[in-house]
């Protein structure tokens, strides 16, 4: 009886656990590196976006990446379309396709450039968390006028 046991015990271990193979699932894209910092969007003398590395040793989230961005450009010979007043707290949604930003100022209190910052930072650090190029920004404002949703792509990579 005891052999008859040892037989059924080894043919079991022998038969696995049942179990199959499956095919190799796609985990998506890897992420694209790491990051020294944050890439935040100023304005030039000639009133172009330009970025500027912020070193922060990680790349953070995109509300925290807004909220370096709306501190200004600090010493350097950039500015900003942001009002220096605006409260630095952005309400972030993010989804695969688009990331909805409610940015705590009035439509008119932001010029096209002001807006494009806040994207092209926005978008910028989605993409470099792993991100699709693909996605859009919309940007919600204070007030609920017709201009009081934006949805835009950063100007810069066309």
């Amino acid at each position: 009886m005891r052999r008859i046991w040892t037989a059924a015990l080894l043919l079991l271990a022998l038969a696995g656990c049942g179990v199959q193979p499956s095919e190799v699932a796609d985990g998506g894209r890897a992420p694209t590196g790491v990051a020294s910092g944050v890439t935040l969007y100023f304005v030039d003398a000639e009133g172009g976006l330009v970025p500027q590395l912020r070193e922060t040793d990680r790349l953070g989230s995109i509300s925290e990446a807004l909220s370096l961005l709306f501190t200004g450009p600090g010493h350097s010979e950039l500015s900003t379309d942001i009002p220096e007043e605006a409260p630095r707290q952005v309400v972030v949604t993010a989804r695969p396709d688009r990331i909805e930003l409610r940015v705590p100022l009035a439509f008119d209190e932001l010029t096209r450039t002001g807006i494009d910052q806040i994207v092209c930072t926005a978008l910028g650090v989605h993409v470099q968390s792993g991100g699709s190029t693909d996605t859009t920004a919309v940007l919600q404002f204070t007030q609920t006028t017709a201009e009081s949703k934006v949805e835009r792509s950063c100007p810069l990579t066309g």
